[in-house]
């Protein structure tokens, strides 16, 4: 139920309330002001200034809260929870700090956390090489993508050794984002461009530590990433092909803020459309069958892993309105 001052827009994939408070997708939702979040009759209700509108929880596979004037019922955490729904909050400078992570499916098996603390180490570094190889062979696509020279990233792939014990993959993002934005680019400033890179890669590692649970293993638990401060560690090992996407798309728009339609369009770029190992598909589905993958090659049920992402001509500019 809408409220009576609301106008929609729609797009391909998603439905802006542009006087609310609510961006709706496939199970993709980002809460932006001062709103009550409930549960009812297996719906999450939301309420805010310009009326109520209900979304069934399982539809929801994302939910942002973009704000911090949001209040959240105990009753609606446990439904999504249940759901397998993530939930991200921001702070009050809009950026990702948190998400939940609910107990393990009443499905995961002992083998299962057996299997994940005894994986072969050959087969973890072999997994791990080929994750960097693919990483840096969608940099060098993204990079093409946009008429620019890929021959010093190119060389530098044909240096990397297995398990990238010489850090090939740090040596190589310098280059490449000084390519692709400035040569006075830095990952570490609080421009609006790592604004909403920073963004960008938690929607996908979000994505992709759901994936992890849902198939019932161990997110903190990494093949390369060992931090005792990181509970995703296994996330932030799985997600590295899957960045240059996020450049690609932050790169394809023209924006000067980081406004909540850029964010907005964020969100939406898991239902960009590429090709993942030959086949059409979206990238949140891409991202399932990929974890899916990765974990059959770790557990010894398939024998070698293939990691091939190719992107579209260009980026959707739909999300963007007049406001960025």
């Amino acid at each position: 139920m809408l409220g009576a001052t609301q106008r929609l827009y729609y797009t391909r994939n998603l439905i802006f309330l542009s006087r609310g408070s609510v961006f709706m997708g496939w199970r993709s939702v980002i809460i932006t002001q001062h709103s009550k979040l409930s549960y009812s009759s297996r719906m999450m209700v939301v309420q805010n200034n310009e009326g109520i509108s209900q979304i069934p929880v399982e539809d929801i596979e994302l939910l942002v809260i973009e704000t911090t004037q949001a209040v959240i019922t105990s009753s609606l955490i446990g439904a999504l929870t249940k759901n397998g729904t993530k939930v991200i909050f921001t702070d009050r400078q809009h950026e990702p700090v948190c998400e939940t992570v609910g107990y393990y499916p009443n499905n995961l098996a002992l083998e299962n956390i057996n299997l994940q603390y005894n994986w072969p180490q050959e087969r973890m570094e072999l997994l791990w090489t080929n994750i960097i190889i693919g990483k840096i062979e969608n940099q060098i696509q993204v990079l093409r993508l946009n008429g620019q020279q890929t021959k010093e990233l190119e060389d530098e792939l044909d240096v990397l050794e297995v398990n990238d014990v010489t850090n090939r993959e740090a040596v190589v993002a310098k280059k490449y984002f000084q390519t692709l934005f400035t040569k006075d680019f830095s990952r570490r400033t609080g421009s609006v461009i790592n604004k909403a890179l920073d963004y960008g890669y938690a929607v996908i590692l979000s994505k992709i530590n759901r994936e992890i649970v849902q198939n019932g293993f161990l997110t903190y638990l990494g093949i390369h990433h060992h931090s005792n401060e990181n509970q995703f560690n296994f996330g932030c090992d799985l997600i590295e092909p899957f960045r240059p996407i996020v450049d690609y798309w932050v790169n394809g728009q023209n924006f000067l803020d980081f406004t909540p339609d850029v964010k907005y369009g964020l969100v939406d770029m898991l239902n960009l459309e590429i090709k993942y190992n030959g086949k059409n598909t979206l990238l949140r589905n891409a991202i399932t069958k990929y974890v899916s993958d990765c974990l059959n090659y770790l557990n010894g049920k398939k024998d070698n892993i293939k990691i091939e992402v190719t992107l579209p001509n260009e980026v959707s500019y739909n999300a963007l309105n007049d406001h960025v």
